[in-house]
């Protein structure tokens, strides 16, 4: 009973030098413990936070991780219930969201950088291949986000056909396309280059411009418009 006191009085600590020096003050593994507030008879609050911190994730480790565990993942975790596995990913939502509405400030859709860290975090963290399709008035403002496809780790269909057809519908006048790569690198292949080209040309027939075809790396992009490439 003595080690659990005195593993627990410990685990105070975070919360009182929040509440003295700022959050601000704090390491990841402090600001995690305040939130998961209890640990187990064996381990603090701030003991089962460095454990959650060392988790590798696809390869990702630190706060990162939590984008890429499940809720489930996360309760095979001793400590953690469904509770505190439910806490950590509305935590790592929020931070997606928060990202995304302060860039949000300086959208501008003739901008790629802009755009790429717009929708960043949202894509970023993804395991498998995505690609979005943007419907854009002639005022370049936003008419819809549309999920064209949903792929593997490296791959993702992409059909000039659908693009078209949804964006039609839509009316729209100026299109965009927006992929990520797992692995982290956002240099565009031989295939993105050679589907961004027909979806160009077949865009210019039926009057609805191709803007861009931004790839989402791991905190990088590479945009077709920026290398020459539209």
């Amino acid at each position: 009973m003595a080690f659990y006191e005195k593993r627990e009085s410990k685990a105070l600590l975070p919360y009182e030098k929040f509440l003295k020096m700022g959050p601000e003050s704090l390491t990841e593994e402090e600001l995690l413990a305040i939130i998961l507030r209890t640990g187990t008879k064996r381990l603090s609050a701030l003991d089962l936070a460095g454990r959650i911190l060392e988790l590798p994730a696809t390869g990702v480790g630190g706060l990162n991780a939590l984008h890429h565990l499940s809720v489930k993942e996360l309760m095979e975790i001793p400590g953690i219930g469904e509770v505190k596995a439910v806490k950590l990913k509305c935590i790592s939502e929020l931070a997606v969201r928060m990202a995304s509405q302060k860039a949000k400030q300086s959208l501008r859709f003739e901008n790629p950088g802009t755009v790429a860290a717009y929708f960043m975090e949202e894509m970023r963290h993804k395991e498998k291949e995505e690609i979005f399709l943007l419907s854009l008035d002639n005022r370049l403002q936003l008419i819809e986000k549309y999920v064209l496809s949903v792929g593997t780790v490296n791959a993702a269909l992409l059909s000039p056909r659908e693009v078209f057809v949804h964006a039609c519908q839509r009316k729209a006048t100026f299109i965009m396309l927006l992929h990520n790569h797992p692995g982290g690198d956002s240099h565009a292949s031989a295939a993105d280059i050679q589907i961004t080209r027909q979806i160009k040309e077949a865009g210019e027939i039926l009057g609805i411009n191709l803007m861009d075809h931004i790839i989402i790396g791991n905190g990088n992009y590479y945009s077709m418009k920026e290398n020459g490439l539209l």
